[in-house]
């Protein structure tokens, strides 16, 4: 296989082909935020997976290349680009995605990366392209614009300030945004307790409660079915196929805390989930990228002892949203948590046109502090 490598006067963009390649491409980020106290690491033998097409069933519907950017044989920069056909189709467009990209403050580097993807782009016959975004709606997404002094999820993104700065010189304008808060956790108010039962016995609702991993193993891809419904109409999102459920159900069962998941079911069908997770944030930024000897270690710590917990996925079938099952689930969590010593919660990022979701925190002590941002240009 041959290897591209573009010139661009002092700026060398080498396309990622070998192992070697792989390795600075995923180091690259290590490097970048070395000083910043905010960033969390994540597991590099995963991000290979990930970026690998016989490691990756996104590959099965996307197509997709990355590239290191050098200079004095120097790495200073990384993107990649990616086309969702499945997206294309069903929102009957030629849009790709610029993804993971990391640079140093140097307009010429972000420049002649933001070049190398747009090029490759359109000569696949993309009209336009949009980011930062992943293979799928489970990958990193959004620009970090707002709330880099506090330590994100890790489902959520770090970048630097300048980064918001050379995009948008590069023509690319807003899309959507996605805004992140931040909860307080207290006693469940009497009155939301009663409310709650009310809604179950009226609709005849049953809540499901986890104890060990093997308990959750069964509902695990009714999840993911649901997540399908849930979310088909929001923007980014394709359906999840079962090669897609399994790829992604293996990564994550390995770190869920089953008492911090809770499932609705009417009718012995399940309707409703919400999945919460003790912040590994802290504990990531331990394993500094690997889970061996001591990352996995200071993982197992965090999942017994947390303050605070992330609320990574809530998910709602569309036929039930107006019988006020979030307001369940979210107190069935917050119980779980009070039991358990949580002090905080860290909402992932949810669309700024969701006004809906937005009220579900207005009885709670919050700041909404995080902003991300999902650019688009067109080619």
């Amino acid at each position: 296989m041959s290897i591209t490598v573009q010139s661009y006067d002092m700026i060398l963009l080498k396309e990622v082909v070998s192992a070697k390649d792989y390795k600075h491409f995923v180091d690259f980020p290590y490097k970048l935020y070395k000083d910043n106290s905010y960033w969390i690491p994540p597991i590099k033998k995963e991000e290979v997976k990930i970026l690998k097409p016989e490691t990756n069933p996104a590959f099965k519907f996307c197509v997709a290349k990355f590239w290191t950017a050098w200079n004095d044989n120097k790495c200073v920069g990384r993107i990649g680009a990616i086309i969702n056909h499945d997206y294309n189709k069903k929102i009957g467009k030629k849009i790709g995605r610029f993804s993971r990209v990391e640079f140093i403050d140097d307009q010429e580097v972000s420049a002649k990366m933001f070049e190398t993807a747009e090029k490759w782009l359109k000569e696949k016959g993309m009209e336009a392209v949009h980011g930062p975004l992943g293979f799928t709606n489970f990958d990193n997404q959004g620009l970090l614009i707002e709330g880099f002094d506090y330590l994100p999820s890790i489902a959520s993104v770090m970048h630097f300030p300048y980064y918001q700065k050379h995009i948008e010189d590069l023509n690319y304008r807003k899309e959507i945004d996605w805004v992140e808060f931040r909860l307080k956790i207290e006693a469940v108010p009497e009155k939301a307790v009663r409310l709650a039962e009310i809604i179950k016995k009226r609709n005849n609702l049953e809540v499901i409660h986890f104890k060990d991993k093997n308990d959750f193993q069964t509902y695990l891809k009714d999840v993911f079915h649901l997540l399908n419904k849930a979310f088909s109409e929001l923007p980014f999102v394709t359906e999840f196929s079962d090669e897609m459920i399994d790829f992604s159900a293996k990564k994550y069962i390995q770190v869920l805390a089953p008492k911090y998941v809770k499932v609705i079911k009417k009718d012995g069908k399940m309707v409703a989930f919400i999945i919460g997770l003790p912040s590994l944030s802290k504990a990531m930024q331990k394993a500094n990228g690997s889970m061996f000897p001591f990352g996995f270690y200071h993982i197992l710590q965090a999942l017994k002892h947390p303050d605070d917990m992330d609320l990574l996925l809530t998910g709602v079938d569309p036929h039930y949203q107006k019988l006020g099952l979030p307001a369940i689930l979210i107190n069935e969590l917050q119980k779980a948590m009070i039991e358990n010593g949580v002090k905080y919660v860290e909402t992932t990022g949810m669309f700024e046109t969701n006004m809906k979701g937005a009220t579900h925190w207005k009885n709670y002590d919050h700041i909404q502090h995080k902003r991300r941002r999902c650019f688009i240009k067109d080619l």
